[in-house]
């Protein structure tokens, strides 16, 4: 593996290798689990119904899914133009990339380091990058577009205002392994995994015990699991897996 590795890797300069293996991974780590999420009330109805979260009414129309699909179709070509236009940059001050991009693979121990620091950055960052952009002043104006949709769907993931995208999708997994200077390797380790699990907990389906269900009850109470691992809404006293309905007082009405 290595000596193919190699052989890649000398043959292309950085940023493609980059730029092409970001790409490829995006779109097995988020488009291809995405579909197979959106299809399978279709083609396996009955296990769907079992692991499904959400009523049928709440469920968005086919509409609304294609419309969700393009603004997460924009939001990946803003990105692609910006990852261009810093590589554009990079190469031009003679830095192939603020990752490693050498013809040796990372050791399994380097991997597991580096992948466990992103991990914990990644959160540290989104945690409060989310409960910020549920202030009014920016709730409003950029958040409450991704909180459109209450029952969310895989694609929700990254349906945001383009600002959001920035902020709170892309800068919480570049940033940590660009501080690292982690190699592409583990980079795209990380990323794959990243970007599967936000399209899972975005899914609608809870196959993990409780796990999907976390984010679903944030897309419909709102003011509770901003982050994704749970420590730090533990922390901050913002964590609940069930939210039970308020007794009703005497004489009200159901």
């Amino acid at each position: 593996m290595e000596a193919l590795w190699s052989r890649a890797v000398g043959s292309v300069s950085p940023g493609i290798v980059e730029l092409v293996g970001t790409s490829l991974v995006q779109i097995l780590s988020f488009w291809v689990p995405s579909l197979v999420y959106l299809t399978l009330d279709s083609v396996a109805p009955k296990f769907a119904n079992k692991y499904k979260i959400q009523p049928a009414p709440k469920q968005p129309s086919k509409a609304e899914i294609w419309h969700c699909a393009e603004v997460v179709v924009g939001n990946q070509a803003l990105t692609a133009i910006i990852k261009v236009a810093e590589l554009s940059a990079l190469y031009a001050l003679g830095i192939g990339s603020f990752y490693r991009v050498d013809k040796q693979l990372p050791s399994l121990a380097e991997i597991i380091r580096d992948f466990t620091l992103c991990v914990l950055g990644a959160e540290i960052i989104f945690y409060y990058g989310h409960r910020l952009l549920h202030h009014p002043r920016f709730y409003s104006r950029i958040h409450k577009k991704h909180h459109q949709f209450t029952a969310p769907i895989a694609p929700t993931a990254q349906y945001s205002h383009p600002l959001e995208h920035i902020l709170s999708n892309v800068i919480p997994l570049a940033l940590p392994p660009q501080i690292l200077q982690c190699h592409i390797i583990t980079f795209w380790l990380f990323l794959g995994c990243a970007l599967f699990e936000t399209v899972t907990v975005h899914s609608g389906f809870d196959f993990f015990s409780g796990c999907v269900r976390m984010h679903d009850l944030h897309h419909e109470k709102f003011s509770i699991n901003y982050g994704s691992l749970g420590f730090l809404d533990l922390a901050h006293g913002t964590f609940a897996m069930n939210i039970k309905p308020k007794k009703k007082l005497a004489g009200q009405s159901p």
